[in-house]
């Protein structure tokens, strides 16, 4: 399969679409012009794999049975239609859109709604999910109907003139304009295709001779799926192999948005991949019968994946109002038992969603690879949910490697971008160990740039990927861009320490200032707790017309709660508290597991340690660029300076011609 796509074509194709779009405009709201314009696309495609399918049945029986009129090939072919084993849809009338709209426009509705309603079921669900049966009712009030069925009646969108590939990113290039239009975010569509490619690969997914499923839980307009069989039907060698692709191979996938799930599974009917099953529901919820939102309807209770590979939402928020934390936390005591993210980013939903979907290594295990931003690496402190989930992941030994990506690779974001590929059936040269690959730089510009996609990765690119990832575990292999570490070098104590501050003078500081804290018994308690030593408060206070300074000395064996009501018995008013105490310093250090504690802050603080306390556990956090990090001295002051000059010079010159 060619990554490959003619960039410039498909352009003026989204382009021209693009144009029905904007003739919406004044009539629709920028958000619902995708409710137009992908069903007709999705519409007008099936129709020219329809028409096509009766011209060739059509020939065929004209060759078979040449003396049949036109009128009985037609009837022939309509009922052979009309058989799911003969076609994988059909439309019991003779309508298309190019009849529709060249038939009375008095009628114009009423034929093209019975046009859609004549489609067999699987078309219908389509149309179902698109609700663009109430979007026809927009069109016609708004006198947009026949321009519409006008402009797409001849469009050629059959799969011989626009591939699936080619019509994915049409799809997915619409949806970014529409998300822009109507100031969405963009985030959730799109995966360029050479990284889905790469991560196939990296899956190494073989030719199989048994039944093998593949699982993608935000699955969009189905790139993923796709892109995994076309890859392992192109590395098929023999027509016994490509056989066993079809035979063997099913793909699974959830999407949550009915726009998305409708595109995906016109692209299934129009390939006729049977073997191919997408539900519509969130996947990080239980699905309950009963439920208004549809949940995961392929469980781990039931079902296990082979292989599974995602590009999910960046940045979902899963909780709060807009959320769905109360249906997720019925999950909290078993798919979610190692922890939950935060509200505001569910990307390790995703992953612990794959993750109790593995199959048991006695079963040959499960291979994941997934894309993340670089949240899930690091965010939450000690004991947080994402740190809990990394300890859990870790510690059961199921990370296997890291891969770095380049920035600009995507159509809707310009970050940078990591594959993280886990298995639960390591090899014994890779258990107890990770591997992080740094393919930052493994890119070349785009001629033109996509959105925000202005760099991508060639077919060398992901071969010198998958060459460190394959041969990168093996003894004595060196290189800088892979690095190799213990699951345990991730970890780190997070220990409570306090300290005392040296004083200008390079000894331990005292410091007298303003008590800000309400003056109470409470706090004065605190304060002896903490400190632990001598402290001294000296109170302006008003009794009567009074005012005068009162001393108050506690030491750590004192009874603070007995001085302070001795010395409030008169009930006076406190008018401002100032107090001198050790200047003590509370604060976090984290050090990395297998460190002696004690040595390490002895050495980092470099001041007397009052006391420290560890977490209860330890904490987890992933830091790729800091591994990777490598000094490059600034440019000398000198440079700088004749780069300056040069760039004036050339100013100067530019000016003077002007003036001429």
């Amino acid at each position: 399969m060619a990554l490959s796509l003619n960039k410039p074509k498909l352009d003026n194709l989204a382009g021209d679409i693009w144009k029905s779009a904007e003739r919406l405009r004044g009539k629709f709201k920028a958000y619902e012009y995708q409710n137009v314009i992908l069903p007709i696309i999705a519409i007008r495609r099936l129709e020219c794999v329809l028409l096509k399918w009766r011209e060739q049945k059509k020939a065929e029986i004209r060759a078979k049975q040449p003396k049949r009129t036109e009128k009985e090939l037609d009837k022939l072919v309509k009922e052979l239609e009309k058989n799911p084993q003969q076609a994988p849809f059909s439309n019991k009338t003779n309508w298309t859109l190019r009849k529709v709209y060249e038939e009375d426009h008095t009628l114009l509705e009423e034929n093209f709604r019975a046009y859609i309603n004549g489609f067999s079921k699987n078309v219908d669900d389509i149309i179902e999910h698109f609700n663009y049966r109430a979007t026809i009712g927009q069109m016609v009030k708004y006198n947009r109907l026949a321009p519409i069925l006008n402009q797409y009646k001849e469009l050629d969108l059959g799969p011989d003139q626009l591939s699936n590939l080619e019509m994915g990113y049409i799809y997915e290039e619409l949806l970014r304009r529409f998300s822009e239009q109507s100031g969405e975010e963009a985030g959730e569509h799109f995966t360029p295709r050479e990284v889905i490619r790469l991560m196939v690969e990296l899956l190494d997914i073989s030719i199989p001779e048994k039944h093998i499923s593949i699982y993608d839980p935000a699955c969009g307009t189905g790139g993923m799926l796709s892109v995994a069989k076309e890859h392992l039907l192109d590395r098929a060698a023999t027509p016994k192999e490509k056989a066993n692709v079809e035979k063997y191979v099913t793909v699974h996938g959830q999407e949550m948005s009915p726009t998305n799930y409708a595109i995906c599974q016109a692209d299934l009917l129009i390939k006729n991949d049977r073997q191919a099953k997408v539900h519509l529901g969130n996947s990080l919820i239980p699905h309950e019968a009963h439920s208004k939102e549809p949940g995961d309807q392929l469980p781990e209770t039931k079902f296990r994946f082979d292989f599974m590979l995602s590009n999910p939402p960046f940045g979902v928020t899963w909780g709060g109002k807009d959320g769905y934390e109360t249906e997720a936390r019925k999950l909290e005591k078993s798919r979610y038992r190692a922890g939950m993210p935060r509200v505001n980013d569910g990307a390790l939903l995703f992953l612990q969603t794959m993750l109790a979907k593995m199959q048991p290594p006695e079963k040959g295990g499960s291979h994941i690879a997934i894309i993340f931003n670089g949240s899930p690496l690091s965010n939450g402190d000690c004991g947080s949910g994402e740190s809990e989930i990394r300890r859990w992941i870790l510690e059961n030994d199921w990370l296997d490697a890291i891969v770095m990506l380049p920035d600009q690779l995507f159509y809707n974001t310009p970050i940078f971008t990591y594959v993280w590929l886990l298995r639960n059936d390591k090899p014994a040269s890779h258990q107890g160990r990770v591997m992080l690959i740094d393919a930052r730089q493994r890119f070349e510009k785009e001629p033109k740039s996509f959105g925000q996609k202005r760099n991508r990765m060639t077919d060398a690119d992901r071969t010198w990927i998958e060459e460190r990832y394959r041969d990168g575990w093996h003894k004595g292999y060196a290189d800088e861009e892979v690095k190799i570490f213990r699951r345990e070098d991730f970890a780190y104590h997070k220990v409570s320490v306090v300290f005392w501050q040296f004083d200008e003078h390079d000894q331990p500081a005292i410091i007298t200032e303003p008590y800000e804290k309400a003056f109470t018994t409470a706090n004065l308690k605190k304060e002896q707790e903490f400190y632990a030593s001598d402290l001294t408060f000296r109170m302006r206070v008003k009794v009567g017309k009074t005012e005068k300074t009162e001393t108050l000395t506690i030491n750590p064996k004192d009874n603070a709660a007995k001085k302070f009501k001795a010395l409030m018995e008169d009930d006076p008013e406190v008018l401002s508290v100032d107090w001198t105490h050790r200047h003590y310093v509370k604060d976090d250090e984290y050090v990395p597991q297998g460190e002696d504690i004690a040595a390490f802050l002895k050495r980092e603080i470099a001041k007397p340690i009052i006391r420290w306390e560890n977490s209860p556990q330890l904490g987890y956090e992933i830091l790729p660029n800091k591994y990777f990090y490598r000094y490059r001295p600034p440019t000398p002051a000198r440079d700088l300076l004749e780069e300056f000059w040069r760039l004036e010079k050339e100013a100067e010159k530019m000016l003077e011609g002007l003036a001429k």
